[in-house]
């Protein structure tokens, strides 16, 4: 190794001594925690570890050129780089590895992540934002390979907007863009789509962004051979690699053992992301993994003992120890007692957490066992109860769960009694439900004043001479009015720019707002997700556009594993407001006619599904979100902007209040419901169905989550006594999640005289062609037969069937 850097020779030598032994504190400090998490798995304490130790030099580098404002979007070996810009300590490593649900106690998820996903707290107790400047960010972390890098994009892409936009707010968010983001990620995971899209995306909008690859030529048990071409990642990305005529990368290859390679290394990546935006690839090689990949193996089983013993060798730690004493900052005896305090430090640590974690369910346990003493004394089931209390009695470490099960239990011994102590563990059992359930369920969605449901409704104004316009007039008029008012919003995505979206939703606006502000976008879904996840998770407001609501497939992941999970994956302490907008339903062909509604009611818990049925209500819904903190998917109707609608006068006024139905027709005879393009056929049906004598009442549902808030919809079947679900999602799609919501929730069987039923697409896409969707899908023939069948059964006289 060199023995000194050029970048600490304006600092004295015991400046420089201070700082090295600092830094092999925090080293021998994250590896002791790693070894002894190892064992509270292997103990039972803890169900599953995954650790950074072999990785912690580079990550001390990092460290020291990581500023306030900055982000990381890494993944679960970052504990050293976490514990270095102190966002986490001894105590808080191992409240998370023992799940503990207090935030205060571990805060990088509250015991809703594994141990080694970690966060910093971007909201205030309120849901306010943080001034995010005078602090060092992480954004919440998730387990999926490679998920972080397209939110890494738009952490990056933020500084750009910042420092090109006039007129943001940004005394929370930026200092003139100069923020950098910091991904990490694994050799093997460079693997993944993921990465190689977000590196492409990257290069091409040169963003102040810093990728580093720790490479330990592992994924799990599999070799680089298997992974990456020529085994080598920096080798194949050759290519990005700018130059005097071309924007790209600048690539630095560095050994992840060389402690002043890495801080020199590191010094360049952020003057040149943070002075030229430029973005940083970092390949960080020959490092090792001392304890194998996680808790669940041993690496012993695939490595072969030349792999073994050079890894022992090189191990960074190690060699980092041998720098220091070589360099004389400090003797081998020095080292060995600050070894030996560190390890005592870190046993109390871990003691500490583990008594945070036990002691409150102790007190539970002394709370339950006077009341199923009682309870045996009164029961004719004495036995029964005192074996519930011996069982919780012999749990050395009792978890909430089992003290609640044994509560639970011991009522069945009670049955039909009505003494005291039923009625003592009764409420017991209800505090503690009440008092525990929101530790595992709590902030899925906001719950702060600007949750979106409580943004009131604000109706469209038209004048006497407002005009019937095609109704994409009404989006981009809407649009043109938030850009106006709004500096800090922006939209962006495949075809959104130039031409102002396939639709002209967005027509002229780019010439007007400028290419930052309503950006085209290369064909990258998942990316196009990430830019807007990581700039709403700085303040910004974005709008990200997915052509067609088929292509959301390609960015679901990012949607469901990362946006939906934001709020709640961090107990509430980050947000991203983000907005996807898409549009979708009744076109031609299977690529541009899908439907998957029922499977993104499943996989976007955390975030609102918003189904206008015309431009205004959509224009009405972008409204409302930009009023709110919530991400949110809004499909436009894919058929719709052609349509006359007439043009309001209160433009980026107006708002179409979230999970609130509205009854299109009033009806006595049978509910209809549905959302959507459908609902024109559903229209079309019940005038007909009216020439028949049939009173349908038509209710547009306009979001499918949340869904029917103020349940009006059993109010309408209570009326009707009968209910059809029409939907052009496959059979048991959003059909079903929508029936069940009526019935179910609702109680809608209560007032039930006919079957309820669901009209559905067919279980495949349609074909191309007009002929493609009357075959595929519901149309005003399905629906008339439907209801005038359901009819028949109530009333075969009046209403003959149809058919023999």
């Amino acid at each position: 190794m060199q023995s000194q850097t050029q970048s600490k020779e304006s600092i004295s030598f015991e400046d420089f001594k201070t700082e090295v032994l600092k830094d092999y504190k925090l080293a021998v400090t994250s590896r002791e925690c790693s070894l002894l998490g190892r064992r509270e798995v292997l103990t039972g304490k803890a169900k599953f570890g995954i650790f950074g130790d072999g990785k912690e030099i580079p990550q001390l580098a990092m460290a020291k050129v990581f500023k306030n404002g900055d982000f990381r979007s890494g993944y679960y070996r970052d504990q050293t780089f976490m514990m270095a810009i102190g966002a986490l300590n001894i105590q808080q490593f191992f409240a998370g590895l023992y799940a503990d649900t207090s935030i205060e106690n571990e805060p990088m998820s509250a015991g809703r992540q594994m141990g080694g996903h970690f966060t910093t707290h971007s909201l205030n107790e309120d849901g306010s934002w943080k001034n995010l400047m005078q602090q060092k960010n992480s954004s919440a972390d998730i387990s999926p390979t490679a998920g972080q890098m397209p939110r890494l994009l738009g952490l990056a892409q933020a500084s750009k907007i910042y420092r090109n936009v006039e007129g943001i707010a940004s005394e929370k968010f930026s200092e003139n863009g100069n923020e950098i983001a910091w991904g990490t990620i694994g050799n093997a995971s460079t693997s993944e789509g993921h990465f190689w899209e977000t590196i492409n995306a990257a290069g091409v909008l040169q963003v102040p962004l810093v990728m580093n690859v720790w490479d330990d030529e592992y994924g799990i048990s599999v070799h680089a051979k298997y992974q990456t071409t020529k085994e080598n990642i920096s080798e194949v990305l050759k290519g990005f690699q700018r130059d005097e005529n071309n924007k790209g990368y600048e690539i630095i290859i560095v050994n992840g053992w060389d402690y002043v390679a890495l801080v020199e290394a590191y010094e360049k990546a952020s003057r040149i992301a943070r002075k030229h935006h430029s973005p940083v690839l970092i390949h960080v090689k020959e490092l090792t993994q001392p304890q194998g990949h996680s808790t669940s193996g041993s690496h012993e089983r695939y490595k072969d003992g030349e792999r073994l013993a050079w890894e022992r060798e090189y191990d960074c730690n190690m060699k980092f120890r041998e720098w220091v004493i070589e360099n004389n900052f400090a003797t081998v005896e020095e080292l060995n007692e600050i070894d030996a305090d560190i390890k005592k430090q870190v046993r109390e640590g871990k003691k500490a957490a583990w008594a945070a974690y036990t002691d409150p369910m102790k007190m539970k346990m002394k709370e339950l066992l006077p009341l199923l003493d009682q309870a045996a004394k009164s029961s004719d089931n004495k036995e029964a109860i005192l074996s519930l209390k011996k069982e919780i009695t012999e749990i050395k470490e009792p978890l909430k769960k089992d003290l609640l099960v044994a509560a639970r239990k011991s009522l069945r011994y009670l049955t039909g009694t009505k003494s005291d102590a039923r009625t003592r563990i009764i409420n017991w059992i209800d505090r503690y439900t009440r008092d525990s359930q929101p530790e595992y369920s709590s902030n899925l969605y906001s719950e702060s004043a600007e949750n979106a449901l409580y943004i009131d409704e604000v109706k469209p104004v038209y004048s006497e001479d407002s005009k019937e316009v095609d109704a994409r007039i009404i989006l981009r008029d809407n649009f043109d009015k938030i850009f106006e008012t709004r500096p800090e919003t922006l939209i962006f995505g495949e075809d959104a720019g130039e031409i102002g979206d396939v639709n002209q939703g967005l027509e002229g606006l780019q010439e007007k707002y400028g290419k930052l502000r309503v950006a085209d976008a290369g064909i990258r879904e998942a990316t196009i997700l990430g830019q807007g996840i990581g700039m709403a998770m700085r303040g910004l407001r974005p709008i990200a556009e997915v052509q067609y609501l088929d292509y959301i497939l390609y960015a679901l992941q990012i949607m469901s594993d990362d946006l939906a999970t934001l709020q709640y994956r961090t107990k509430g302490k980050q947000k991203a407001p983000l907005i996807v907008r898409t549009r979708g339903h009744r076109l031609e062909g299977i690529w541009h006619s899908g439907s998957p509604m029922g499977a993104l009611v499943h996989l976007l818990r955390g975030m609102h599904i918003l189904v206008p049925r015309n431009m205004t209500k959509a224009a009405g819904f972008y409204n409302t979100l930009l009023q709110g903190d919530e991400p949110a998917l809004i499909v436009e109707c894919l058929n719709g902007y052609r349509l006359k609608e007439k043009l309001p006068t209160n433009m980026g006024a107006f708002r179409t209040p979230i999970g609130v139905v509205e009854t299109i027709k009033e009806g006595k005879d049978i509910t209809l419901v549905s959302y959507g393009s459908t609902l024109r056929l559903v229209e079309e049906a019940a005038k007909e169905l009216q020439q028949a004598g049939i009173s349908a009442e038509i209710i547009d549902i306009q979001s499918l989550l949340p869904l029917d808030l103020n349940k009006d919809l059993v109010k309408s079947v209570a009326k009707t006594n009968r209910l059809l679900v029409i939907d052009e999602d496959v059979p048991g799609g959003a059909s079903a999640y929508i029936l069940q919501q009526i019935v179910e929730e609702q109680n809608a069987y209560l007032h039930l005289d006919s079957k309820p039923q669901t009209l559905t697409a067919k279980s495949h896409r349609p074909a191309y062609g007009t002929d493609g969707d009357y075959f595929s899908k519901p149309s005003a023939e399905d629906i008339y037969e439907k209801v005038y069948a359901i009819m028949n059964e109530v009333d075969p006289e009046k209403y003959p069937a149809l058919k023999l």
